[in-house]
């Protein structure tokens, strides 16, 4: 597989299987089709016409609006119509600076295809032969993913929280970082995909995070999502992504992004680097 392989497979998508999901004439997500007669079942929430999916206008306030789609996600739950709740709510926005407009269960939140933010951390480590990055396994019991490479902290944004406040937590959780070297990670930018899953559509932010680490650190996991760490260079981690998909979908992108902006990837050496530049920052539908 090349790194561009990648990116295609975190995007493919077919929109026209979707329909707009609306409230107050501001689409804030997407409905599958297929999943329309489920939400049919709720005409005091849920209003259907041929062109979108609306949330009912008497929901007027992001907790009406919490509070009915819990309700219809926990009947569809009991019913093997969804997967049961995680007990971690993501908020709906139309960007990361907005308003929220309601939250919801992160199981759930492909059903309604809103936007989702996370937080991917690079803990990395100069050495005498070049950056090299620390690379988690996920645990054999994740849901998502289970086996495969990861960054050394990475996590879905809940409501509630900042991006730094979640980095903290994250970083504590998978990787024993302490707060004092937490503090020194650099915001790096931000990589987007959206992509077509089981429950329905994922357009999805990860912000990333660089943090160079002293040689004589090593994370430790204390949660049990992950089962180790080795530190790698940064080209045998490109050579892993290149021949298959040892790691997470996403985390593949946000290496990739890493070895570009350290220079490892170059003009010169990647015939798909321009591809490579646009491609890990797709435009959210």
């Amino acid at each position: 597989m090349s790194f561009l392989d990648h990116i295609h497979a975190c995007n493919r998508k077919d929109l026209s299987l979707f329909k707009p999901l609306m409230i107050n004439e501001q689409r804030v997500g997407w409905v599958r089709s297929t999943f329309e007669p489920e939400l049919a079942r709720f005409p005091q929430v849920v209003r259907l016409d041929h062109n979108a999916v609306s949330l009912s206008p008497a929901l007027s306030t992001p907790d009406l609006r919490s509070a009915a789609i819990a309700e219809v996600f926990a009947t569809l739950a009991s019913e093997g119509r969804c997967p049961q709740p995680r007990g971690e709510l993501y908020a709906c926005k139309t960007s990361w600076s907005a308003p929220e407009l309601f939250r919801i269960d992160r199981a759930q939140v492909s059903y309604l295809g809103i936007r989702a933010y996370g937080v991917h951390m690079n803990g990395w480590v100069q050495t005498a032969d070049g950056p090299a990055l620390w690379i988690g396994r996920r645990a054999l019991d994740k849901k998502v993913a289970p086996g495969k490479l990861d960054n050394m902290v990475a996590g879905g944004q809940p409501a509630g929280l900042s991006l730094v406040e979640n980095l903290a937590k994250e970083a504590a959780e998978e990787a024993d970082v302490p707060a004092t070297l937490v503090a020194r990670a650099r915001a790096v930018g931000a990589v987007t995909y959206c992509m077509e899953g089981s429950g329905g559509l994922k357009p999805d932010t990860m912000f990333c995070y660089d943090l160079e680490l002293p040689a004589d650190f090593t994370p430790r996991n204390t949660d049990g999502e992950m089962v180790g760490f080795e530190l790698w260079p940064v080209r045998k981690a490109l050579e892993v992504i290149a021949a298959g998909d040892d790691f997470k979908f996403n985390v593949n992108l946000v290496i990739v992004d890493f070895a570009l902006r350290h220079g490892i990837l170059t003009p010169d050496d990647e015939p798909h680097y321009e591809a490579l530049l646009t491609g890990l920052r797709q435009p959210l539908p």
